[in-house]
């Protein structure tokens, strides 16, 4: 049975840790209280945020209306052959944990993914990614219902037009559905993508003498955790920024100024930029405002130490970006969603 719950904290829904206030809160457990919850009156008139781990957003004020925390769980074999295994899994489904039991099970291609934040349901919106890996590499398709009819809907890898960071549920269906179930097409036998970053480094250091997609695993999450805080210890959302892509030429043009500044070729015209490089060359890295900050060990993450506002950090992010186009010629956008 539903149960919607009034003016409720959203304090240990979003790994900010802001307190900001719910209208109307209430959790879903299943397809069919989606569509109970979709049928109710009051309810189609509401403003409705869809929440999973409430790992990329910022609640910069209360929110007027809905809270959907989506806990659908379930992972489940859909099919296999010789070479690949289809593995579905329940929107709810905390992400790491189910990177692990893929992981375990041998099943190649999320390994990179692990120890990140957030819920199976939300990955696909941000298409999430990490260390030369991103989930459209391994997507197969997903199943959503439409807020407005409660029909259900099943977008393929192609409907879902992927991008860096960015999906059709970011831009033409915003809002629009809610993402029940996610399936993978996994590898029984693994490709290691192990050039980006410092997974080979790491792996060397843990004398790993037979690569295996557990050792890559053991590497990433290794990286991770030194590089990145808690959330449980310190309010933050990961990357706030995208690294961001620009043209070849002002990336030369910048060298030229700038000849430590470091690159990743994107594409013939298009070379990839550190975003946390731009803000620790700008002076952001370990600087504390208050209750709030940039974190000292990695400059893409901010941080709320205890009783930030979503405003104020808000704010910090926009300094950022200002300070960073003012000295680059460069762009920040943010990877983090405003609500």
């Amino acid at each position: 049975m539903l149960t919607i719950q009034s003016n409720v904290s959203l304090k240990s829904y979003n790994t900010f840790g802001i307190d900001a206030t719910a209208r109307y809160l209430v959790e879903v457990d299943n397809d069919e209280d989606i569509q109970t919850l979709l049928q109710l009156p009051d309810v189609q008139t509401l403003p409705k945020l869809i929440l999973g781990g409430g790992s990329n957003l910022l609640l910069t004020q209360d929110f007027n209306g809905l809270v959907v925390k989506i806990n659908i769980k379930g992972i489940q074999t859909i099919k296999e052959d010789q070479d690949n295994i289809w593995v579905q899994a329940g929107a709810g489904e905390n992400w790491h944990e189910f990177v692990m039991y893929c992981v375990e099970r041998k099943w190649a291609g999320l390994e990179n993914l692990s120890l990140i934040p957030g819920t199976v349901g939300a990955a696909p919106m941000q298409n999430i990614g990490a260390y030369g890996v991103e989930i459209k590499d391994t997507f197969y398709r997903l199943e959503a219902v439409h807020i407005a009819t409660g029909q259900k809907r099943i977008f393929t890898r192609e409907e879902c037009k992927f991008g860096y960071r960015d999906s059709v549920f970011k831009n033409e269906v915003k809002g629009e559905y809610i993402i029940s179930s996610v399936q993978f097409k996994l590898h029984k036998t693994p490709t290691f993508h192990i050039s980006y970053g410092d997974i080979q480094k790491t792996l060397d250091q843990m004398s790993v003498k037979e690569l295996s997609i557990k050792a890559i695993s053991d590497a990433v999450i290794k990286i991770r955790k030194s590089k990145l805080p808690d959330p449980a210890e310190i309010g933050n959302a990961g990357s706030f920024f995208k690294n961001p892509e620009i043209l070849t030429s002002q990336y030369h043009q910048l060298q030229q100024l700038y000849p430590e500044i470091p690159g990743y070729v994107v594409s013939e015209d298009t070379t990839k930029v550190p975003a946390g490089w731009l803000i620790e060359q700008c002076g952001w890295k370990g600087k504390r405002l208050g209750n709030i900050g940039v974190h000292t060990k990695q400059a893409l993450v901010l941080v709320n130490y205890g009783g930030g506002k979503g405003a104020e950090i808000k704010q910090l992010s926009e300094k950022i970006q200002a300070s960073v186009e003012e000295k680059f010629g460069i762009k920040l956008l943010t990877e983090v969603n405003f609500i």
